[in-house]
């Protein structure tokens, strides 16, 4: 017997919510353990296409929302860490005392590393991931973002040709995700049942 309209709406709903969440999640997490944050989001692509495409026949919405779930997993991650950084991350005057451009088999990777000129004048080594893009050079003074449970590592400045990568970022990862709960939820509407 078909759920009745009442029932299937908040049970779309749920769904449009839960999964957007999860994968979410597992960006954020990815942020500080990668492997984990992988797992969790290949997980939570992985039931939207079964519970939208396998339980419910939706094929084309099943479709959507992986893809913009696989987006999401570029864009999220970027976008929370860049969120969370900006909005708690804990100010801290520092130099910059070595920027390496170290090639490997995926292509050039940028390094900077930076000493805190106060406090305990810790040295942080800060990826690209941190925002080390070669904007900054030997020597400049910058005020890097420190996370205040010491879990991530810092986040640089962005540079002048920066301008609005965090407001993309987040729009990117806002877009996705309603995409992908727009996506779930209409499949959940339209679901048909197994013949």
């Amino acid at each position: 017997m078909p759920p009745s309209g009442g029932r299937k709406a908040a049970g779309s709903l749920a769904w449009a919510v839960a999964l957007p969440a999860v994968m979410i999640l597992g960006a954020g997490v990815g942020q500080w353990v990668t492997w984990i944050g992988v797992v969790v989001m290949l997980a939570a692509v992985a039931a939207a296409a079964c519970l939208i495409g396998g339980v419910w026949h939706r094929a084309g919405a099943a479709t959507t929302a992986s893809v913009a779930g696989f987006l999401l997993m570029l864009f999220a991650g970027p976008a929370v860490y860049e969120a969370y950084m900006t909005t708690v991350g804990e100010p801290a005057s520092a130099v910059v005392t070595e920027v390496s451009d170290r090639h490997n088999r995926r292509g050039a990777d940028m390094f900077c590393s930076v000493r805190e000129t106060g406090g305990d004048r810790a040295t942080y080594e800060v990826s690209q991931q941190e925002n080390c893009f070669g904007q900054a050079e030997v020597g400049d003074r910058v005020e890097i973002r420190k996370d205040p449970l010491g879990l991530l590592d810092p986040r640089l400045p962005d540079g002048p040709d920066q301008e609005n990568t965090t407001e993309i970022t987040l729009a990117a990862a806002t877009g996705l995700t309603l995409l992908t709960a727009a996506a779930t939820f209409y499949a959940g509407q339209r679901r048909r049942q197994a013949v």
